[in-house]
């Protein structure tokens, strides 16, 4: 069972570190967007509430730009068929799932670094709540991109709808999220936080559960 999981992982890692298309897209929609927005503050103060919501919307985004090719990739290589052929459904989802969450966690990590280094307002006074939030955000993320990109791989208009159809799954997500992280930021203590945690672990793993039984239906079609 383990076995093949890894080998779907270790084939998508090879694939990443050949074309580097997921890293190089997100890295360039971060960094874009992160020297937009300090041309559009020019200055300003920003408050916690906002850096937390800004860095969700980037994380949202940059999911969208990063996360969205796992099974498109497959259909447009011509690989779909022989992953069929070779692999049960289960360890292709989790195979996928585990990749994009490595993904998710390393990109995440990189745009939360980026704020600190260029915004001097954004500080973290919690940091074992903004971390756990952002791990179990990562995750919820992965799970989410992970089902959808399956369900577009086939779809002629692969682009459009994949941020169509992540918006209203991710958004409990997000909202819950910018709240949670606006709370470690302010210093909130963690047991004050534990409600909008177990909301994001809650989510993430319901998501992921969901989407791996669904998967089986979603990969024969």
């Amino acid at each position: 069972m383990l076995k093949p999981v890894v080998a779907v992982f270790q084939k998508d890692i090879r694939s990443e570190l050949r074309t580097r298309y997921s890293i190089s897209a997100v890295l360039l929609f971060v960094v874009t967007s992160i020297v937009i927005l300090l041309f559009a503050t020019s200055g300003e103060k920003l408050t916690t509430e906002t850096l937390a919501g800004i860095l969700w919307v980037v994380m949202f985004f940059s999911s969208m730009t990063g996360l969205a090719k796992g099974f498109v990739s497959e259909e447009e290589r011509g690989t779909s068929l022989l992953l069929q052929l070779t692999s049960s459904p289960t360890s292709v989802y989790f195979g996928k799932f585990i990749f994009n969450t490595i993904l998710s966690l390393g990109l995440n990590a990189l745009t939360v670094l980026l704020f600190f280094i260029f915004f001097d307002t954004f500080a973290v006074k919690n940091p074992l709540g903004f971390i756990t939030t952002m791990f179990f955000g990562s995750i919820g993320i992965a799970s989410s991109s992970t089902i959808i990109s399956a369900i577009i791989a086939k779809a002629n208009t692969k682009g459009a709808l994949f941020p169509v159809l992540s918006l209203p799954m991710l958004l409990p997500l997000v909202f819950v999220g910018v709240e949670a992280l606006s709370m470690s930021m302010n210093g909130t203590p963690f047991m004050y936080m534990q409600s909008d945690i177990l909301i994001i672990i809650s989510y993430s793993v319901i998501v992921t559960v969901l989407s791996w039984w669904l998967f089986d239906f979603v990969w024969k079609e």
